[in-house]
């Protein structure tokens, strides 16, 4: 994705999949000044999980927050394919899965970042997580962090919305018939789907400290929903942070309100105690 716009001095992609793009920042010595990549068996790595139909220039916005702070990005994209046909989203999940379990990242440190269909996403690696939970446990450990932007929590009316504003804008409410129309006359290949993600996200064996961004205003994601499963968690004993606007924009709230979306993540980050972390985004 990023490898389309000019990338911030000392980054370097590496495209492992066609929706899976690994960005790393290499470290300058203080002696020789030959530039060299951190060694990767323990460097914190933020898995990001955009928004659909996400520009390039936005997510990197993202991602400089994370280079800035020592960490590695691994930026996995979806497609609507994987929504409408939730089996395919299921799949998806499980290649997300087995490449965070693969060598080259099964000691990393990890914390998820995801935006709106992103968190759809990782709720379809969670039920993969879920059919075999004793060979994904060490896995589900190192997550040390969740970030969660503007979630698509509520009904399927809200999912259709957010597929119109999202796929096709001119055609929002023509999109949302059409979509409610189909996942009715499919519901065992599509809310059957959704509804095992959402006990997934619910009951989740990730229990690292999670941070949700959310506003009153959005109408792909639910507010009170949202507060419902917020406040299930922290019942749970998940160490919860919750960083809510009266006004705001979908997946837009870094633009919105720059300043407190970041002092919020940087908080945040902080007590996650990553090392080696700088100190400030």
């Amino acid at each position: 994705m990023l490898g389309r716009m000019a990338l911030s001095r000392g980054i370097t992609a590496h495209r492992l999949s066609k929706n899976a793009t690994l960005y790393m920042k290499e470290l300058t010595p203080p002696v020789s000044g030959c530039k060299i990549q951190a060694s990767e068996e323990h460097k914190p790595l933020v898995v990001m999980l955009p928004w659909l139909g996400s520009r390039p220039q936005a997510v990197a916005k993202y991602c400089e927050i994370y280079f800035n702070t020592g960490f590695d990005v691994l930026v996995v994209e979806s497609e609507a394919k994987e929504f409408l046909w939730p089996r395919l989203g299921l799949d998806h999940g499980k290649r997300l899965l087995d490449l965070l379990h693969s060598e080259r990242f099964v000691s990393r440190p990890l914390l998820v970042h995801a935006f709106s269909i992103g968190g759809y996403t990782f709720a379809q690696l969670l039920v993969n997580v879920s059919q075999d939970k004793a060979k994904y446990q060490a896995l589900t450990k190192r997550i040390k962090g969740q970030v969660y932007d503007s979630l698509v929590v509520g009904s399927v009316e809200r999912m259709a919305t957010g597929l119109g504003k999202t796929l096709f804008p001119s055609l929002e409410m023509l999109v949302k018939r059409v979509s409610l129309f189909y996942f009715g006359m499919f519901k065992h290949q599509t809310i059957d789907y959704f509804n095992a993600g959402i006990e997934a996200f619910w009951d989740t064996p990730v229990t690292a400290p999670a941070l949700f961004f959310y506003c009153k205003n959005d109408a792909l994601s639910d507010p009170q929903v949202m507060e419902e499963l917020i406040d299930h968690l922290r019942k749970r004993g998940m160490d919860i942070t919750a960083k809510k606007w009266e006004d705001s924009t979908h997946a837009g709230h870094l633009k919105r309100h720059k300043n407190e979306y970041l002092t919020t993540l940087n908080m945040f980050l902080n007590s996650l105690h990553f090392a080696p972390l700088k100190a400030k985004l």
